[in-house]
């Protein structure tokens, strides 16, 4: 059997095209997430997988993937706002995706006293919704208490605490220039800006995009997506299409 070699070269065409308009689409304009720990809960679930817009606070070298040195500093650089979620690669390796809550600008002062969340002085409002929710923290479940926050522009989002509040008390800690300060939602259970060594400081840099809203969630620990006779209890379909706020 004889094969053509003109369907072989256009085969490849066709895959390279492809490929490369996946390349620009993920490094331009928006990029799927899938979310692998419980340190963004409420908000956010293991299992949850989101659209991230690239868009929003302009382009890096981490825009891209394997973030090649192809651009220094940001271009087209829009600030982001208080309250956004947000994914950036972490600073200990600039390798690894995080996804936290914009807490800190620049020139911001943060601190906890008695498990209580103050930015620049004034203590965070947050509201009680409920008591002994239980959510996941790694692979433990844990007993919470779960409230809104107030941040100072506004916006309104859950957080959950420990009842004993486990990060009660804090120096403080002052946002450099070109930098941020994250929370995970998750208070209790989350590695974010207030561990320095591990995450500390984001430079505006890092930023990867903002995370506009979920496009599927499975709960992987009931059953494998491909077992498809419990899809009814592993499938999540009232967090389909759902905004992140």
């Amino acid at each position: 059997m004889k094969i053509d070699k003109n369907i072989i070269i256009d085969n490849i065409k066709t895959i390279f095209y492809a490929l490369v308009i996946a390349i620009v689409i993920r490094s331009f304009f928006i990029q799927p997430f899938y979310i692998p720990s419980s340190s963004m809960e409420p908000t956010l679930l293991i299992g949850d997988r989101l659209f991230v817009t690239k868009y929003s606070y302009g382009y890096s070298k981490h825009s891209f993937p394997f973030s090649p040195p192809i651009i220094n500093g940001r271009m087209l650089f829009s600030s982001p706002k208080t309250g956004d979620v947000v994914v950036f690669k972490t600073p200990a390796d600039n390798r690894t995706d995080y996804i936290k809550r914009l807490i800190g600008l620049p020139g911001d002062n943060i601190r906890f006293i008695s498990g209580n969340l103050f930015l620049n002085n004034n203590e965070v409002l947050k509201s009680r919704i409920s008591k002994t929710d239980i959510i996941y923290c790694g692979k433990e479940t844990i007993e919470v208490n779960t409230f809104q926050e107030k941040l100072p522009n506004g916006k309104t989002h859950n957080t959950v605490y420990l009842k004993n509040y486990s990060f009660q008390n804090s120096d403080i800690f002052t946002i450099p220039k070109k930098h941020y300060f994250f929370l995970g939602d998750n208070r209790d259970c989350s590695k974010d800006s207030r561990y320095l060594t591990s995450v500390g400081y984001v430079h505006e840099d890092n930023l990867v995009g903002k995370a506009q809203f979920i496009f599927f969630s499975s709960d992987f620990r009931i059953g494998s997506i491909f077992s498809f006779w419990k899809w009814h209890k592993t499938i999540r379909l009232n967090r389909f299409f759902k905004r992140i706020i």
